[in-house]
Parts: structure tokens; C-alpha cells; sequence
């Protein structure tokens, strides 16, 4: 009889994956991008692109040693400023050269980044920067004005700002001075107080900071996606993350090739912070930077003329890929793509077929935490992909499924419970929050921490794990238990569908006032119409009768989170608001 502590999963593992990568080495995450600078410093970083009428895409790099140049300047401006070791700073940009220059020049100084959504409204942000208690903030331009507005009320002292066109190409830049700086609201006037990126970074040129971190400091806040309520910061070490930054090289690197990454997905967000940013400079290899991921236009023809090998995504952006005018229509090569790992959200099964029909790549749907920076399993490479599993635990990964009422009673393989996990990459816990530290990370009787995911799921005899859904958005229909993700998966298996989200909202029968219904919120393919109908009888093909949405709504999007997860909370909070306004006044 199989067991969760027999792991199965080893035996699936493609060849060249080691089941251990144990001693990992006691360095701090930037000594990558230092010895990426002394060993082959000419090697290209970053490209940073623009579209120019007339002359096509043009590029702007940066190489390696110069990027380690401008991060050892940052810090010792830092330290100059008077950030102590341990100290946060805040980085409040898109994915752009700054954001990687910065990033590791916060490390380098002693702090511990706090990256945060640069879309975010002013409150949302004072909300985090006084959580986090940021000592200072790097920022670009474009949103310097909405942190100046609350800055007053958060700990922030220092604040640099940059612009957007600094890193652009030399005519882009021209011309984005000329078109777009003013009008799209890049040009601000910077208060005295603050500093100008470029002026720093000239004025310590040269200079490092004296100052040792160890892979025990702490590294990175990086606040949960907020889907199941208040955002947390979850702590993470240098240690985690370069542990979890080499178990993405053994599962994804090819000995002997150049790799280029596609950085589409946000680098303030762990998933692309360590699958991306820090796996790249880990391999010395080029990431094409893409500011805004939503611009398909721009993600595909980045993709068209850069040819990048290794793209981690999320599936509303293979989606719409999949779905873009100029690929279906063959303008766009997508064959330079060797391997994408899909996180963040279920990849729908069609997706991932016709996305790989598109590139002649692979997706490997893979699962991570902002509380276990940030992978954990994918599937295999050239093994087995079995489509809708995570797939395989990372190499010194253990996982355990446990009853979801007592949280410790392991449920026999094939069962479904909570998904629990332990590994070099977890977190520290929650930055001031001593009771969902205590909830989420549980030390069993020999001493091993676990973490408690929240994730329903189960795992078949051969190691693969299959994520269920959220313990939280698990619907009780009728008193059986439906899954949204399973529905979801269904609904867009539909021809017509794009997406589809799937919630539990309030019964809206009277009758039946206290029970849930399910409802779906589903968007169709341009051109495409469909009825209720026609999709429930669709549904009902692969679902019970108690798992078709009661509900069905078309509508132009869905409400998600930064990093592509459909925001169930608030389609059901749209639902209710919706109620609100039709009931007549009394």
C-alpha cells in the first residue's frame, strides 16, 4: 500500500532531476547575481523593448556586470541613507531594468524588499507600507504622485523615484518624451527631499556597502494575493528563496543551452520575484521584460522577436495568447518556447492544449505560495504531463493530504483533504500576526514544520497531486460538496467560452433562505454568442445535476488578482450588490 512518506512521486521525476539538492549552499540570494557579474559579466541581463513606427522593436540591454554595478551602488546609498540591516523597503514598480536593479540592491544593503502593486490605490498602498513598516521607497514615476499623497501617514523617510524611459532604447526614449511622458502622467516634479534613480546611482558609483547577510536574514514580504481575505505578509528568507531558485533550475535548466526568460508575469509577486527574475540570473541568462503583461500585442511580439525559451505564466495569459488575432492568424512564432510552468490559478485543459498546438511547447502546470516561495511541484519536463495534476513534489519537498476536520489524520492516497507540505523554501510566518503563523506553519510530534496550504486536494499512487480547490470556496450544495475549479474546468471546455468563474452566493430562492447556489460568470469568445441553455446542457454532459450552476451570467471580464487568480470573493460580492440594487425600495 502506497504512503505519502514512501514518495512517489521521486520515481516519476525526469532523469536528470537529483531527489535532493541538500546541503543547499548558506549564501544570500544576490551572491547570484554577483558571481553572474565576475563569471561572465557581457552576458545580457535584461531587454528592455519599445515598438517604433517604422523601425520595429527596438532593444535596450544591460549586462550583467553592469547590473551588478548599479544594484552595489543602490546599497550603498542605502546605507548611507541609514537603512539597517533588516530594515524594509518598499518597491513599488513594474517589471522593468530599476525593479531588477533595485530588487537586488535592497538585498545587497541589508533590507528586506516589500514589493507591492504598483496599480494599487493610494489607501491600499498606505495600508501595506504601514503593515510592512518600509523605511524608504523606490519608485517609478508614474505612481511617485500616489505615494506622495499618503506618505505622510506610513513610516516611509526616503523616497527615489525613476522613470520609466530611462532604460528605454535611445529613440524610444526621444519619442516617449515627446508623445507619452507628460500626457500618460510619467513627468512629475520631484519634492527636494526625494532622489532621482540616476542621480544615486551616479553618485555611488563605485561604491559597495559593508555590510553581511546571511542566508538567515530575511529577504522579501511578499503579501498574499488577498483572495480569501486581508492580505498577510509572509516572510521569506535568503535561504528559502535560493533554495527554491535551485530546485526550478534542477526541474527546468538544459545543460549546454542559452535560455532566454520571457518576464511577462509581475515581478513584484514571488512567482515571477524567484521563478523568473532570481532563476535567471541563477542560469546568467537574458529576461525580456514586459512592463504590462494585459498589452498582448506587446507579450506577443516580444515573444515573436526575442525568441525567449523558458516563459512562466499564468493561464488568463495563455489564454489570451491563445486568443489573439495575430497568432491564430500565424503573424506571431511562438516556436522558440521550450517549456512554460502555469501558476497562480487552474490551468483549464484547453488552454494548455491549444496554447502548446500554438508554440510546439510544453506547459507544466505547477502550484507555489507566496508562503513557500514560490514553487513546490510541477509536472515533469519529458516525463509524464498529466493534464489537470500539479504534478510532482520539488526535490526535498514532503506532502502529506490530512482530513480537513482534525488537520492531522492522514487520508488514504487517492482521498481528498488539506495539502500540507514541508521543505527548505517555507516561511518564516506572518509579519505580525502570531496567530495565522501559528494556524498556517504546526511542528509535528518529530519536530518537522509543516505547511498547512488551505488547498483541497489528493494525491494518486503515483506521486501526482491534484488541486481540488480552496478549503474556503468550497461550495455545500444540496449538503454535497461542489468544487468551482471542476466547474470551471467544464465550462470552458465549451467551444464559444473564453473564461468562466464559478462561485457560491446565497440562495436566491426564499424558500431556501440559509442554503448556497452556485453561479458562473462567464465570458465568451469575441463573435461568439450562447445561450444559458445551451451552455447547461453543455454542463450537463460532465456534471451532476447539483454541480450546474443555478446562475449564469455572461459578462465582458472577470475580477482578479495581479497574478491571474479569478477573485471569487468578489463575484460574489458583485452578486450581492447586484441583489441590492434590484430589490425595490421599501
Amino acid at each position: 500500500m502506497i504512503t505519502y512518506r514512501d514518495k512517489p512521486w521521486l520515481k516519476r521525476y525526469d532523469p536528470q532531476v537529483p531527489h535532493s539538492l541538500a546541503p543547499y549552499p548558506d549564501h544570500p540570494l544576490h551572491q547570484f547575481l554577483i558571481e553572474a557579474a565576475q563569471q561572465q559579466g557581457d552576458a545580457v541581463a535584461t531587454i528592455t523593448s519599445a515598438r517604433l513606427p517604422l523601425a520595429g522593436r527596438v532593444k535596450a540591454t544591460l549586462d550583467y556586470r553592469t547590473l551588478n554595478a548599479a544594484s552595489d551602488a543602490l546599497a550603498a546609498a542605502l546605507v548611507d541613507f541609514g537603512l539597517r540591516k533588516g530594515d524594509r523597503v518598499a518597491l513599488i514598480m513594474p517589471n522593468c531594468a530599476q525593479f531588477v536593479i533595485a530588487f537586488f540592491g535592497i538585498l545587497k544593503a541589508g533590507g528586506v524588499v516589500v514589493a507591492l502593486n504598483p496599480t494599487y490605490p493610494p489607501r491600499r498602498l498606505q495600508e501595506q507600507l504601514v503593515d510592512s513598516g518600509a523605511r524608504a521607497a523606490i519608485v517609478l514615476s508614474l505612481f511617485y504622485n500616489n505615494l506622495k499623497q499618503i506618505q505622510a501617514e506610513t513610516p516611509v523617510e526616503h523616497v527615489i523615484v525613476t522613470n520609466i524611459k530611462e532604460y528605454l532604447p535611445g529613440a524610444a526614449r526621444f519619442l516617449f518624451g515627446i508623445a507619452k511622458e507628460k500626457k500618460e502622467g510619467h513627468r512629475i516634479e520631484k519634492q527636494p527631499a526625494d532622489h532621482w534613480l540616476q542621480d544615486v546611482l551616479s553618485r555611488y558609483a563605485g561604491k559597495r556597502p559593508d555590510v553581511t547577510v546571511t542566508g538567515d536574514d530575511l529577504a522579501i514580504f511578499q503579501y498574499t494575493g488577498g483572495t480569501t481575505g486581508i492580505p498577510k505578509a509572509a516572510m521569506s528568507t535568503h535561504a528559502a528563496l535560493v533554495a527554491n531558485t535551485l530546485q526550478c533550475r534542477a526541474w527546468l535548466s538544459r545543460p549546454g543551452y542559452t535560455e532566454v526568460f520571457l518576464a511577462a508575469i509581475p515581478l513584484f509577486h514571488v512567482f515571477g520575484m524567484v521563478a523568473v527574475m532570481a532563476f535567471a540570473v541563477s542560469l546568467r541568462a537574458a529576461m525580456v521584460l514586459v512592463p504590462n503583461a494585459r498589452v498582448i500585442d506587446d507579450v506577443v511580439d516580444n515573444i515573436h522577436t526575442f525568441r525567449p525559451t523558458l516563459f512562466m505564466g499564468v493561464p488568463a495569459l495563455f489564454n489570451a495568447i491563445n486568443n489573439h488575432p495575430g497568432v491564430i492568424a500565424g503573424k506571431y512564432d511562438l516556436s522558440s518556447i521550450y517549456a512554460c510552468i502555469s501558476g497562480s490559478a487552474p490551468l483549464p485543459p484547453a488552454t494548455k492544449r491549444r496554447f502548446e498546438e500554438l508554440s510546439g511547447g510544453v506547459i507544466l502546470e505547477g502550484f507555489g505560495m507566496s508562503e513557500a516561495p514560490t514553487a513546490s511541484h510541477a509536472n515533469p519536463v519529458r516525463g509524464e504531463n498529466r493534464t489537470g495534476s500539479i504534478g510532482l513534489p520539488f526535490p526535498d519537498m514532503e506532502m502529506k493530504i490530512v482530513d480537513l476536520d482534525d488537520g492531522q489524520t492522514e487520508v488514504p492516497v487517492g482521498e481528498v483533504g488539506e495539502l500540507v507540505m514541508h521543505g527548505p523554501q517555507l516561511m518564516r510566518g506572518y509579519h505580525g500576526m502570531p496567530t495565522e503563523t501559528a494556524n498556517a506553519l504546526r511542528e509535528d510530534p518529530d519536530g518537522k514544520v509543516w505547511l498547512y496550504t488551505g488547498d483541497i486536494a489528493r494525491m494518486d499512487e503515483d506521486g501526482y497531486f491534484y488541486i481540488v480547490d480552496r478549503k474556503k470556496d468550497m461550495a455545500l450544495i444540496g449538503g454535497l460538496n461542489v468544487y468551482p475549479r471542476n466547474v470551471e474546468d467544464v465550462l470552458m471546455e465549451h467551444p464559444a467560452v473564453l473564461e468562466a468563474g464559478v462561485a457560491a452566493i446565497p440562495h436566491p430562492d426564499p424558500a431556501k433562505v440559509g442554503q448556497e447556489a452556485l453561479k458562473a460568470w462567464v465570458v465568451l469568445k469575441p463573435g461568439e454568442t450562447l445561450s444559458v441553455e445551451q451552455l447547461c446542457e453543455f454542463a450537463a454532459q460532465k456534471l451532476a445535476r447539483y454541480e450546474i450552476p443555478t446562475r449564469i451570467e455572461f459578462v465582458s471580464e472577470l475580477p482578479r488578482t495581479s497574478v491571474g487568480k479569478i477573485l471569487r470573493r468578489e463575484l460574489a460580492r458583485m452578486e450581492m450588490e447586484a441583489r441590492e440594487r434590484a430589490e425595490p425600495p421599501a
